[in-house]
Parts: C-alpha cells; structure tokens; sequence
C-alpha cells in the first residue's frame, strides 16, 4: 500500500503529498522523498522512521539555517560548492529552499564563476553519480542504455562533450558539472519538477593531454572523435534521447564553437533543442541593451554594435541583435548586420579576408580596414555598443573605453566573459574611464561602485534570466521546435521587468531573486510564439492570448 508523505515545496507551500512505496532508510536515502529532521511524528509511525532520524522535529526554516551555519564557515569557494552539492546529493527540496532564499549569494557558487573551478578539480571533488554518461566506446549501446535512466518522464535535458568549459577550454569529462549547475538554476529559477531533468556528459575524449594523464580523471583517456564518428555519436545520442523522451528538450551546453553551430544547424528544425550559449546568451545580452535604451532614449535601430571575440556567444548576440534592429525599427536584414562589427584575433573582421574566415563570422564582415587596435578601431566604427566574448582579460583598456566615451554620451559597455578573471575589465574600471557616463553589465558578479557621489549597481548577464523561464514555456506547451522568434520575445520579456529605480542606479537586469515571477513572464512571451507559429503541441488556454 503506498503510504502519502506530505512534501514541503521550495514555493513555501506546504499542502502537497505524494505517494511513496520507499520507507525506512531507504526513504532517507532518496533525495527527492528525504526530509531529514523535517518528517512529523506521524510520518515517522508510518514510514518506519523511528530511530532513524533524531527526534527532533525541526521546520524547513530552521533547517535552511543550520546549512547556511555551514555554508559561512567554509573558508573556500570550492568548499562551499561541495557542501552545497552534499546537500543536493542527499535533500532536494532543502537544497532549492536554500538556493531560493539566498539565491544572490549561492549563484556564483552554483554555476558561474565556481562552478569552473569545480569543473577543473572534478574528478578530486567526485563524490556520487549525478546525471548520465555517454561515452565514445559505448555509442552502439546508446539507445539501451536510456533505459538504465530510472525516470520514465524527462522534460529537459542539458548536454555538453566538455570541449569549451566557460573561458577554461577543453575539460572532457569533469564539464558534467555544467549541466548539474544548469538544471539546478531550471529548478530554481523557473520550478521545473528535478525529476524530470537530466544532466549528461557526452564523452567523446579529450584533447587536453594532462587531464588523459592525471590519475583522478574520470573520463575516456583518448583524444577527441572528429569528423564522421563524432557527428555518429552525437547522432545515436539524439536519437536515443527521443527515441525514450520524444517530448524532451534537449539543451546543448559548452561545445566548442565548430561543433556548437554545426550541431545547432542540424537539429534546430527536427527537434526541441537550443544552444544556450548561442541563443540564451544573445537573449539575454539584448536584453541588457534594451534596458540601457530606455535610459539614453535611443532606438535600437540607430546603435552601432563592436564585439572583441566572435565565437559562439558573439555570433548569437549578433544574431539576436539584428533581429531585434528588424522587429523594432523595421531595418532589412542587410542593414542590421552592417551596424555589427567583429575583432578576433587576428583583428577586425573584413570581407578582405572572407575566404579565409569561418562560417559564423562571415555575415559581420566589415569594409573597413583592417585594423588590429582596439582604440583605433573604435575610432574608425565609432561604436555605441562595446560587447567583449572573447576571454581575454584586461582587453577594454583605458584609451579604449575613453574613446568609447567619445562616441557615445552614454556608451554601453559590456564586458561579458566569464569566469571573472576573464573580465574584459571591472566595472570599477569601466565608470572610472568613461567619466561615470558607461551602461555597464558583466558576465560575472560585481559588487556595486560608488563614484564621487553616485553609487552604480552593475547587472550581471545571466542566462539564468532566459533559459529557464524559456525552457518552462517550452515545456507547458509542449513546442515541437525552439525558434529565433521565442529567443527574441524571451529578450523583451525580460528588459520589460527592469523598474524604474533600477535603471537610475545603471542596474540593466531585474533583481536575481524575482527570477521565479521573471521565469513566468518569459515562459508566457515563449508560449505565446509557439502558439503564434503553430509549434505548441496543446490549445492555448484563455488566460493566455
């Protein structure tokens, strides 16, 4: 007979119950079921817990402060980042009550920047199985082994083969961590229910050499599948995948920037998918802008928009910002990509070099000379928009920002690389040398600045502004494809919650712990497209449209 637990929920709700087979220790075991000291008397009679917990009955509250106690008491990042895992590992419901409550403190610590550090030592740190394995030498198997997954019912899952780890490059199998982090911020963020999300390392090798060596590495210890048998794998995964899930969002994450466009090309029109590090990203970067316009007044139409770096994350910022020059102000899309400039590392991005240039660059090539300077680039383009996505530390320079400043009354500037030792520069450095003019945001955490007598609180680019709220839309109306459109009305949800009071302090993204109410606004804008286009697999409820 099953025996009904009451569950307490991460929403402060406390009225639910579920149906459980599980008692005694293995009831305790299971991290979805498992309330530690928090199972009432009467559940304790019912489910054979007698003895095996304290006797104590302490309230979720409480408990949320015995594990802040000793989150404070770490005296490493790292540190912290296992603890909350332990957590993770052994209470979920206590664990998403603690992200929720402390969510502007633990972020950085669950995803980004921590959470590459805790990629780096992965296999020092490893303490139990989180998500599913694919690996190169098991890729015939792939379509059983879905099956060793004990859900029957998964909603999304977040994939990456480890090849572009944040800013940190190739770290094979220890980039598991980036899929756990991320479907955490999906429950969080937006109350998608843990068990039907699924983390996966797609394990086709590594090419960093000292990892195939170090005895704690957890992975394949053979150079990384090219060509046609990694495109084989990444097939037999997919089809695995829907073959069990057919419904499943399949999110790809951290892949390197050849294999991320390529995989998003091939996919995007035959199944649920999005690369949050293409799409997400240039979402949530729009949106920044889109707030920093309602300061300066300024039609987006009218910006002139320079990236430093022109990998993924530059490529779906672009994108995305054409997009929004078409839909607001009516540019064709020829017009809108000529307001768009790119520097890589061998400099401005011309159609003199067209031939020798990627695919992803090619439709932001410039006329323009082929300038290597920053400063001097901005002088010719005379941007109004400096993004920088290319990891490279220290690379908006004083002279540069000053010329920027030149430019624009209030220039917006974006130094978007992540982790924070990648930062193209401190906000600090970006008020100090625009005069306290700049629009700042930043791909990691900055404290606020003070500046003679203003105080400026830059906002933090987060995808976790979009995916999640993008991803619950997505799942409630059952989408048969992800498209440009729901990135874009996704981006103008979000820039559309900015209030007032945070746009005189410079703060170009809503406060981080609304992101629940912000998750349900975007999942509203997302459904409405895929309703608009046809792609929602149920009819739209009234109180929609």
């Amino acid at each position: 007979m099953k025996t009904p637990i009451r569950r307490y929920h991460t929403d402060l709700q406390d009225d639910a119950t579920l149906p459980v087979t599980k008692r005694g220790l293995a009831l305790v075991h299971d991290p979805l079921l498992n309330k530690g000291t928090g199972f009432p008397d009467h559940e304790r009679d019912a489910l054979g817990l007698r003895g095996l917990v304290p006797p104590a009955v302490v309230s979720i509250d409480d408990q949320v402060q015995r594990v802040m106690e000793n989150y404070r008491r770490k005296d490493s990042d790292l540190g912290r980042y296992i603890h909350l895992e332990a957590l993770h590992d052994r209470n979920e419901t206590l664990y998403y009550r603690v992200l929720l409550q402390h969510i502007t403190e633990l972020m950085p610590i669950v995803y980004t920047p921590v959470v590459g550090q805790a990629c780096q030592q992965y296999g020092h740190i490893y303490r139990r199985a989180r998500g599913m394995y694919f690996a190169a030498s098991e890729v015939k198997s792939f379509a059983e082994m879905v099956h060793n997954w004990p859900e029957p019912e998964v909603d999304v899952v977040v994939v990456t083969d480890g090849s572009r780890i944040l800013g940190l490059g190739d770290l094979g199998a220890n980039g598991i961590g980036i899929p756990i982090g991320k479907l955490a911020l999906y429950v969080a963020g937006a109350g998608l229910y843990p068990r039907k999300t699924l983390p996966v390392m797609l394990d086709l090798g590594t090419d960093n050499a000292a990892l195939r060596h170090e005895i704690l590495y957890l992975g394949e210890r053979h150079p990384r599948l090219r060509g046609a048998a990694y495109d084989e794998a990444v097939e037999a995964f997919v089809q695995a995948v829907h073959g069990r899930w057919p419904r499943a969002i399949i999110q790809f994450e951290d892949f390197s920037t050849d294999h991320a466009f390529m995989l998003l090309e091939r996919y995007r029109d035959r199944i649920p998918c999005f690369n949050d590090d293409i799409q997400g990203t240039g979402a949530v970067t729009l949106a920044g802008i889109l707030s920093a316009l309602r300061i300066t007044g300024q039609p987006l139409g009218e910006q002139r928009v320079l990236f430093v770096g022109a990998g993924c994350a530059g490529r779906g910022i672009a994108d995305m910002i054409a997009t929004g020059m078409m839909e607001q102000d009516g540019l064709s899309d020829e017009q809108a990509r000529g307001r768009i400039a790119m520097i890589d590392s061998a400099g401005l991005v011309t159609r003199a070099r067209l031939d020798r240039l990627n695919e992803h660059k090619r439709p932001y090539a410039t006329d323009a000379p082929a300038l290597t300077d920053l400063t001097s680039i901005i002088r010719h383009l005379r941007p109004t928009v400096l993004i920088g996505v290319g990891g490279q530390a220290g690379s908006f320079t004083e002279a540069a920002l000053q010329e920027m400043r030149r430019c624009a009354e209030r220039p917006i500037v974006l130094p978007l690389s992540n982790p924070t030792s990648k930062s193209e520069c401190t906000p600090e450095q970006a008020y100090a040398w625009t005069d306290g003019a700049a629009l700042v945001a930043t791909g990691s955490p900055f404290p606020p600045v003070a500046f003679g007598a203003l105080r400026f609180v830059p906002g933090q680019c987060n995808n976790m502004y979009i995916f999640p709220g993008l991803g619950m839309g997505a799942v409630s109306c059952q989408v048969r494809r992800i498209t440009h459109r729901m990135f874009y009305a996704a981006a103008r949800a979000l820039a559309e919650q900015v209030g007032e009071d945070r746009l005189a302090m410079g703060q170009l993204y809503p406060d981080l712990p609304q992101i629940r109410e912000i998750s349900a606004e975007v999942a509203c804008a997302v459904a409405r497209v895929a309703f608009d286009e046809g792609l929602a697999g149920i009819d739209p409820p009234d109180d929609l449209l």
